[in-house]
């Protein structure tokens, strides 16, 4: 005889009540808006940001595909050209011989300067007692605390052709019978704008700085020094390895804080246009777009410099999320 076997029991009939099988969707239902929450209060500034910052890139990008300039804004016709400006600005000589070569040389030179004069400040700082860091920390906050403009008047009235206070010390000391133009040559203009852009920004890669070397083993420090190890060999051997990942942000946010330069050359002598061999991206977006009346092209150079500093910012993202992963 053959034999039937019975159907196999549901889970209810298992033993699950409806109770338990209730309570088991209001947990995933609360599990699932507790996931949501943090997105529910990020979302008003999601929205704000969309609004500000989304929008007017989108706007900038629709700009960037046409021939827009002052006939377009008085009578509002569109003139669609497709990627022609992004064609012209990346055939352009002057992008390859001028722009790419100033914005990017400048920032990798006033990258590695900003972190070994706020690194350097940092250990001097880290050597003085309470009362004198906070002094000394005080006064070179304000040169962080001053605006970029204030700053660049400053540095203009010092290598002033006429009145500036370099061209008169150098005469004191008869090294120069003349005064000279420092802003006329694209590298004394740029020396110029590397002291300002050291000058307003070291202060903050002194005091992150600072802040991890508050935290480096002192321990260690000294057991260095008892071995005999001096003073260049304890701060590679020790003291950066520690600061690895203080370093990786600073390098990345000044990377990025100096590729985008645009108020300490610009409101140089020569550097609102009339001088084109100084020239960075943002500076020439800015000329050809206000200066030229050619908003399409320049909004074309916008949105390149854009996608550049997303590529600096995702490089930045990465390192922080592996950072917290150590």
């Amino acid at each position: 005889m053959s034999t039937v076997h019975a159907p196999l029991p549901t889970p209810t009939e298992a033993g699950d009540t409806p109770a338990s099988v209730a309570g088991g969707r209001r947990s995933n239902r609360f599990l699932s808006i507790a996931k949501a929450r943090p997105w529910l209060l990020l979302a008003p500034g999601l929205a704000i940001l969309a609004v500000l910052m989304l929008w007017p890139l989108v706007q900038v990008f629709i700009y960037s595909l046409q021939d827009y300039g002052l006939r377009q804004i008085n009578t509002g016709e569109t003139n669609f050209i497709g990627f022609d400006n992004y064609v012209e600005a990346l055939t352009n000589p002057t992008l390859w011989t001028v722009v790419l070569p100033n914005t990017v040389g400048f920032a990798a030179v006033a990258v590695f300067a900003t972190v070994a004069v706020g690194t350097l400040v940092a250990l001097l700082l880290q050597r003085l007692g309470t009362t004198w860091r906070v002094i000394v920390s005080s006064c070179i906050m304000i040169a962080w605390a001053m605006p970029a403009v204030t700053g660049t008047y400053v540095w203009t009235f010092i290598f002033d052709a006429d009145r500036g206070i370099f061209n008169d010390m150098l005469r004191s000391l008869g090294l120069i019978d003349d005064s000279v133009n420092w802003f006329t040559n694209q590298w004394s203009f740029y020396a110029i704008v590397l002291l300002n852009v050291v000058h307003h920004g070291f202060p903050f890669v002194a005091i992150t700085v600072l802040a991890g070397l508050l935290g480096v083993s002192k321990e260690m420090l000294e057991a260095a020094a008892l071995d005999g190890a001096g003073a260049w060999r304890r701060f590679w051997s020790i003291i950066f390895p520690t600061l690895r990942p203080v370093f990786s942000v600073v390098i990345i946010l000044s990377t990025i804080w100096d590729f985008k330069v645009f108020a300490q050359v610009y409101l140089m002598p020569g550097g609102a246009g009339s001088n084109r061999s100084v020239l960075n991206l943002g500076v020439w977006s800015y000329v050809e777009s206000f200066g030229q009346n050619r908003y399409g092209f320049g909004a074309a150079l916008a949105v390149l410099l854009t996608l550049a500093l997303i590529g600096i910012t995702i490089v930045y993202i990465r390192s922080l999320m592996k950072e917290d992963e150590l």
